[in-house]
């Protein structure tokens, strides 16, 4: 009964041996990283505490003080704790309220919460609410996601899950930890994406010529973004500090850190996923192009290639372009509100940073499309005359 199943799902899904061997290697690849410590999983800063989700039941607001939008004081909440060591017991709860629209949250009746009980192994001491509880609703979302996937692409919609799964992971289990114990990002970064690049692109093609041609030209592509990020970094004198919450690293013990080796690592990081979608592409078309004409010549396939990358080129520099703007609307906003000249804006050290970003990564995405039809050509047609 087994062996009828298994046939009909390899029927359905058209999953012969070989890809039945990569997702094995993909769960085993999954299972190593996610058994490989960090390092910091005992922080000191979590010692003493638990922390668990917990639903509101009842809220006092009569301590907090209103100054136009701004909200300061204390809410006080009475919580039912759903977890943990006192799970089933109702507390009275403290929510901190500091004036900052982006840091403070308040709650209501029926609200969800994360919350951090302070014990000193019998008794509680202190609750401190931390934030709404939304893991719930992203399991959720993620479980969409990967139904969609599953169901539009089929088997290889189930490799491409796995290596999000598998690039999530490396994030976390390799390049985090590596930073933060201060060996160099940037060599750290370079591994991480010519790993993440065999891999990914491995599950796409298999291993063959196509899936080497695809690789060397994404890294080639990220070579040039690692080389151009370095420089201009340099020239034009933006220090990593520029980076969200980064100086609080140097201030919880962490001197050590190289932060503009870090945000120079972000910039060929943050585009390497672009890279690996236009080599896939390119080499795609030239398989095709050359499974219709087998007797083309590599000139004519790389020609090919080159044509095929002009069109994606364009779209793909838009879309980091989008990508890096969304991200600064709001900025965007108040210097127009302000009325503020655009040789000033230009000027701006974290503005700076992110024309760096969209240049570097638009700028290697315009190198890989010939690398990639170069290689491509020269691997993939058999024969020239």
């Amino acid at each position: 009964m087994y062996l009828k199943v298994l046939n009909v799902l390899k029927k359905l899904w058209g999953l012969q041996s070989s890809g039945w061997k990569s997702l094995l290697v993909a769960f085993i690849i999954c299972l190593i990283l996610i058994i490989i410590p960090t390092g910091f999983e005992d922080a000191v800063i979590y010692q003493g505490t638990d922390k668990v989700k917990a639903e509101v039941v009842e809220v006092d607001n009569s301590a907090i003080k209103d100054a136009g939008l701004i909200r300061t004081g204390e809410q006080i909440c009475k919580v039912y704790l759903k977890a943990g060591k006192f799970k089933g017991q109702t507390r009275e709860a403290i929510n901190l309220l500091t004036g900052s629209l982006a840091q403070d949250k308040e709650f209501k009746v029926g609200d969800l919460a994360m919350v951090v009980v302070s014990n000193d192994g019998e008794n509680v001491s202190s609750i401190t609410m931390i934030d709404h509880f939304r893991i719930g609703w992203e399991i959720v979302l993620l479980v969409i996601f990967a139904l969609l996937l599953i169901l539009f692409s089929g088997p290889v919609g189930i490799r491409a899950l796995f290596s999000f799964i598998i690039s999530v992971l490396s994030i976390w289990k390799i390049l985090i930890p590596a930073c933060l114990k201060g060996i160099n990002p940037i060599l750290v970064g370079l591994f991480l994406v010519t790993f993440l690049t065999i891999v990914i692109i491995s599950f796409v093609y298999g291993v063959d010529k196509k899936s080497l041609a695809a690789i060397m030209g994404s890294m080639l592509g990220v070579i040039v973004a690692c080389l151009l990020s370095i420089f201009f970094t340099h020239v034009l004198k933006i220090h990593g500090a520029i980076m969200t919450d980064s100086e609080s690293l140097l201030y919880s013990g962490y001197q050590n850190l190289n932060l503009t080796n870090i945000f120079m690592a972000g910039i060929f990081i943050g585009a390497s996923g672009a890279m690996m979608d236009l080599s896939v592409d390119i080499t795609s078309g030239i398989a095709e192009v050359i499974r219709k004409k087998p007797d083309i010549t590599r000139w004519e396939a790389m020609a090919s290639g080159i044509r095929i990358g002009q069109a994606a080129t364009g779209t793909m520099t838009t879309t980091l372009l989008l990508a890096y703007a969304g991200s600064c609307t709001s900025q965007l906003m108040v210097f127009m509100a302000q009325g503020t000249p655009i040789v000033n804006i230009l000027n701006y050290k974290y503005v700076a940073s992110e024309i760096l970003q969209t240049l570097v990564g638009s700028f290697a995405l315009v190198t890989v499309a010939p690398f990639t039809a170069v290689v491509a050509g020269i691997l993939l047609v058999k024969r020239d005359r």
